[in-house]
């Protein structure tokens, strides 16, 4: 499979922004971890930023630099939005209610404690009526999202965004899913042409004993393992450095996505 990547989108500690983050990816500035950032994701009316969780506005915040980025209408381009907790926060709150006596349910927490709430925003935002999909595979989520959209771009020789996204879980899902820093990025994919970033050619290989991709400064793969929608740093970190490179992810217990990028 071959597509183009036409504009990204990146939110973590130490990483706001594909252009301040890209020289840190790039192995041309060191990492260093700021505060957790709080996304204004001005695309939003104002009443839906203000009902909206953390997850949401994450997600809308770095699918909004993507399609900037590509030039392309939000109004033309399906998305994927891949998470492996999704609204983790609204399910706490959602859980903590049906433990009281009363067992009261606020319409507003119950629709926002869906799996595929950033995608409803997104849609309410940018008026989209492409096709969504939302999907979640655990720690391989971003590859499992990856492998969707790279084949709806070969399947329907159409563009899509890609958002994957995972914020901290309350206490106490935290001690079953550890995860200790937000990460929230955005791929916009479009059929081979030409691409303002990165072109990709992929295809999926058994393991065949390859370990996946990682990366060389210890606090950014600190941050990899940490965070499953940052399993796709390896791929950012590819495109940021340019030049010819491949990359393999971690798809199921014996499959890769074998990546090269150029």
């Amino acid at each position: 499979m071959h597509v183009a990547v036409q504009g990204i989108g990146l939110l973590a500690p130490g990483l706001e922004g594909w252009a301040e983050s890209r020289p840190v990816l790039a192995g041309q500035r060191p990492y260093r971890r700021g505060p957790l950032p709080d996304p204004e994701a001005t695309l939003l009316p104002p009443n839906e930023r203000r009902r909206s969780s953390d997850c949401v506005r994450w997600a809308v915040q770095v699918a909004q630099e993507a399609i900037t980025q590509s030039g392309l209408d939000a109004r033309d381009v399906a998305t994927v939005y891949a998470s492996s907790g999704g609204e983790t926060s609204a399910l706490d709150r959602l859980c903590r209610s049906l433990a009281t006596p009363e067992r009261v349910v606020s319409p507003t927490l119950f629709h926002q404690s869906v799996h595929n709430t950033a995608a409803g925003y997104w849609g309410i935002a940018t008026s989209c009526q492409q096709s969504s999909t939302a999907l979640s595979c655990y720690d391989d989520t971003f590859a499992a999202g990856l492998l969707e959209a790279l084949t709806f771009v070969c399947v329907e020789a159409r563009p899509v965004l890609l958002v994957a996204y995972d914020l901290a879980l309350p206490f106490p899902l935290s001690e079953a899913r550890p995860i200790q820093d937000g990460f929230a990025a955005a791929v916009v994919l479009t059929p081979p042409a030409e691409a303002r970033l990165a072109e990709l050619a992929v295809r999926l290989e058994g393991s065949n004993g390859r370990n996946p991709s990682t990366m060389k400064e210890e606090a950014l793969e600190h941050l990899r393992m940490d965070n499953p929608a940052a399993r796709s740093l390896p791929l950012l970190g590819a495109v940021a450095s340019g030049g010819r490179s491949s990359v393999r992810l971690n798809f199921l217990d014996d499959q890769r996505l074998f990546i090269q990028v150029s």
